[in-house]
């Protein structure tokens, strides 16, 4: 191995998203006026700086502070929010697994005759939930709209396609980042005064920091969900107004969330969430999308239409009960991985970039004061702006919004709504499990549908073929199976190739690692494998239990990491290691 290059910054900058969106366009501006402007410098894993795997509907409010005269026709994929609808979706397939009180729910809708196409519209949208006046936006497409606004300023470089393996940390204090080995070259380490970290809830050197400086009392990140959605161009004849939106629940499963929101020049995204409170060992999320835009209701919209891309990403929902230390020597932490994103609107882009904002201003007013970014100063010009503003009082509203899901759907809809109108001050009380301890065995989920000797027969099979389990314990236990048109409804790897994968420089290595093989080996359940979004890690089909990894199918959402069934310490850590990678699906359009 050669030496290891280094050099030196005033700012280094970890993952390019919404909240390094708000913290540069915030920063920027005021760095001309400083006799010599600091150095400013960011680096994104992804091939290209829009990346975003994910469609979204936000309120804006920090967005358009960023940009009073904001024309949202300049941003490609944007509208106005201008229509939302609430929709409770009822199963038109009969396999639904619906407990005792949500059939009595489903009945009863059904004895009111509620329920055209098999939905629901609730007569209201809660206000918690309310988007109105938001925007509509392709995530994909606003990274690559601020990276131009940020560029013409000549204040900033962004350089995708450079994954940060870790933090330097020395001391108590972190020095700057590590920049991945790659081809047997040494990554560089970048030496700077302030290290932003916003790479996300799995990122390497959020975690890193996590683990060797520690984290608040209480911290816990034990719900997470698997987010999963498709950019469609409607069909001829469906003519929806852009800025239309839909959220559902209920159906393909009562734990599944779904949307649809409508993009200018006929174009929608369509999506899921599968939590991680959902009990089915078997969960993968791309198979449950199928059936969404299947429903009844979803068909009218999309059937006939063409998939134009997909994508995938891992969600961090357990909120403000997630946030690590925001800042220390040397370092300051925005964005999902700091906890931002609130889980009783559905809400992270517009928090994400708010934190962005809020460090921004911190960081120009000690740069003003000619400070060092310590711990002490930093919490001053930072975490104070923070816990003065609205993503303070609304995540504590939302803390505990949806502990009342670990008890089963029902509670889980009461205590948010409680949650929604007192404020948080009324919640639905109950202990969140990290999912290898919540999870049982596919033999257990299905004892109610499958014979466990057949269920061995299906192990065989899948394992003979090297395929994950789910289509054949999906199709057995009653969900049709996908009649593929080559349009629409395509496999999944098929969807992988029409989802803008982009393809890593070669000399990386391997970003997933299981670390104890003799866990793996004795795994019987190997969530790993059913939920991963890309279908990257498989069975073992040369002997043994240890799943493969193909790095080149991984989307990088991070699933595998919080949905292993083993924990190899007392923290929760779990037997996957999730590590920093270039490549990954990712299209401008999601």
């Amino acid at each position: 191995m050669e030496e290891r290059p280094s050099m030196e910054v005033d700012i280094v900058c970890v993952g390019f998203g919404p909240a390094m969106g708000g913290f540069l366009t915030t920063l920027t501006p005021a760095l001309a006026e400083f006799p010599e402007a600091p150095q400013v410098i960011c680096y994104e894993r992804a091939d290209g700086v829009g990346f975003g795997v994910s469609g979204v509907v936000t309120r804006a409010r920090g967005i358009r502070q960023s940009f009073p005269d904001l024309d949202v026709s300049q941003i490609p994929m944007a509208a106005t929010v201008k229509q939302e609808k609430v929709l409770y979706l009822l199963d038109p397939v009969g396999a639904s697994r619906r407990s005792k009180p949500v059939k009595a729910l489903d009945a009863a809708l059904r004895t009111a005759g509620h329920s055209d196409r098999f939905a629901v519209e609730l007569p209201y949208t809660p206000e918690f939930l309310h988007k109105t006046n938001g925007l509509i936006l392709s995530i994909g497409q606003f990274n690559q709209w601020v990276s131009e606004q940020l560029m013409m300023t000549g204040m900033v470089q962004v350089w995708p396609g450079m994954p940060v393996a870790e933090p330097l940390i020395e001391d108590d204090a972190v020095t700057g980042v590590r920049l991945a080995d790659q081809g047997g070259m040494p990554g560089m380490d970048i030496r700077a005064k302030l290290t932003v970290v916003g790479d996300g809830p799995v990122g390497p050197v959020g975690r890193k920091i996590d683990e060797v400086l520690g984290t608040p009392p209480g911290f816990e990140r034990n719900e997470w969900a698997v987010g999963s959605k498709m950019v469609i161009e409607l069909p001829d004849g469906v003519d929806l107004e852009p800025g239309f939106v839909l959220h559902t629940m209920g159906y393909p499963e009562p734990e599944i969330f779904g949307f649809f929101y409508v993009h200018p020049d006929r174009l929608a995204s369509a999506g899921i969430f599968v939590p991680s409170w959902f009990d089915n060992p078997v969960r993968t999320s791309y198979r449950y999308l199928q059936h969404f835009i299947q429903h009844p209701y979803m068909e009218q919209f999309v059937k006939g239409g063409r998939l134009r891309s997909w994508g995938a990403k891992s969600l961090m929902e357990s909120g403000r009960r997630g946030e690590p230390f925001l800042c220390g020597h040397g370092y300051a932490r925005i964005g999902e991985g700091s906890g931002s994103t609130n889980v009783l609107t559905g809400s992270g882009v517009d928090e994400a970039w708010t934190t962005g904002i809020q460090l921004a201003e911190g960081v120009i007013e000690l740069l003003r004061e000619k400070a060092p970014f310590t711990r002490d100063n930093l919490d001053r010009a930072y975490v104070t702006r923070r816990r003065s503003s609205w993503i303070e009082t609304e995540g504590r509203a939302a803390e505990h919004a949806r502990n009342g899901f670990q008890k089963g759907f029902i509670r889980g809809l009461v205590g948010m709504g409680l949650a929604g109108v007192t404020k948080g001050n009324i919640v639905v009380h109950a202990e969140v499990k990290p999912t290898h301890e919540r999870v049982g065995t596919i033999e257990d989920y299905f004892s109610d549908r499958i014979p466990r000797e057949e269920i061995a027969k299906i192990r065989e099979q899948a394992k003979a073929d090297g395929t994950p389990l789910h289509d054949l314990l999906m199709d057995r236990s009653g969900w049709p199976p996908i009649e593929y048109d080559g349009q629409l409804l395509v496999t999944h790897q098929d969807a992988l190739l029409m989802g803008g994968k982009v393809q890593a420089s070669g000399g990386f290595e391997d970003h997933v690692r299981f670390l104890r093989q003799e866990l793996c080996e004795d795994c019987v359940t190997q969530i790993c494998v059913e939920v991963c979004s890309g279908e990257a890690i498989a069975p073992n089909k040369d002997g043994g239990n240890v799943p493969v990894f193909d790095k080149e199918k991984c989307v990088h959402c991070g699933a595998c990491m919080w949905n292993c069934a083993h924990a190899v310490d007392a923290s929760g850590r779990t037997n996957i290691e999730f590590a920093a990678g270039g490549g990954g699906l990712h299209s401008a359009e999601n």
